[in-house]
């Protein structure tokens, strides 16, 4: 049997939130400091710059999660790789390429706990029923899902999304059942959530970590004419047309 104070708040950390298997476990105060740092410690606590660490209870089922992520595991648990075959391993090694992504991501099963690298990102929770099973992230986001949840590359709808958005030509899909967790650059309370039903959303920038597979993602100019775009200063956007969901992070 093992014990542990992890899920007990204390005075240096909570349980920020919980979903599913998985809870996040925030540093709330840096209490192991020196007289050196103790002023960076204190105003960075204030301006929420924390350590966090993503736990995951598991007794059915495992859990995926990105290479070199796990930091503890209490309990029977055991670690396996995501690759079936030299096949599979050339597929998931080009999919890296592209996406930036880890080309083998560990997947633990078993009984017990499973603890992640402290990250000072913000780490949000998503439940893939709230997303129709399926949903795109950015880039370098992923951080753990159920290993019900199926990993893949989706390409762009067209090369011009690509050369113009600033999204890149490829990004990673989750579909299935179950849990995702993201690491963010901005927090839940900051991000923009917009849902579309058959309209039109318009970015000025790659600001969307976030979308619905249904959306169609395509490039296009401000005005009508490339002179006119030019000088209203913005050029071009990022446009969704369809229905779906975006989280959009204004700030960072």
């Amino acid at each position: 049997m093992i014990r542990t104070n992890i899920f007990n708040d204390t005075e240096a950390h909570r349980i920020a939130q919980k979903k599913g298997i998985y809870s996040v476990l925030e540093y709330v105060k840096d209490v192991s400091v020196t007289e050196s740092t103790a002023i960076n410690a204190f105003f960075s606590a204030k301006m929420n710059v924390r350590k966090r660490q993503l736990v995951a209870n598991i007794a059915d089922g495992g859990v995926v999660v990105q290479a070199g992520a796990m930091q503890l595991m209490l309990g029977d648990l055991t670690a396996a790789t995501n690759v079936k075959g030299a096949g599979d391993l050339f597929k998931k090694a080009i999919g890296s390429k592209v996406t930036g992504e880890s080309a083998i991501k560990p997947r633990y099963t078993g009984t017990g706990t499973l603890v992640l690298e402290p990250t000072y990102k913000h780490i949000i929770l998503e439940d893939l029923a709230e997303w129709n099973g399926k949903m795109v992230i950015e880039d370098g986001l992923f951080l753990a899902c159920d290993d019900t949840v199926n990993l893949s590359v989706v390409a762009r709808n067209s090369l011009s999304s690509a050369a113009l958005g600033g999204e890149g030509l490829f990004n990673t899909a989750l579909s299935g059942s179950g849990v995702v967790a993201l690491e963010s650059p901005v927090p839940m309370e900051e991000l923009i959530e917009v849902e579309v039903d058959n309209d039109v959303v318009k970015i000025d920038g790659n600001m969307a970590i976030a979308w619905s597979d249904t959306l169609k993602f395509t490039v296009e100019k401000t005005t009508k004419s490339l002179v006119g775009s030019a000088a209203s200063g913005e050029g071009f956007v990022n446009t969704y047309r369809g229905t779906g969901k975006i989280l959009i992070a204004p700030v960072g």
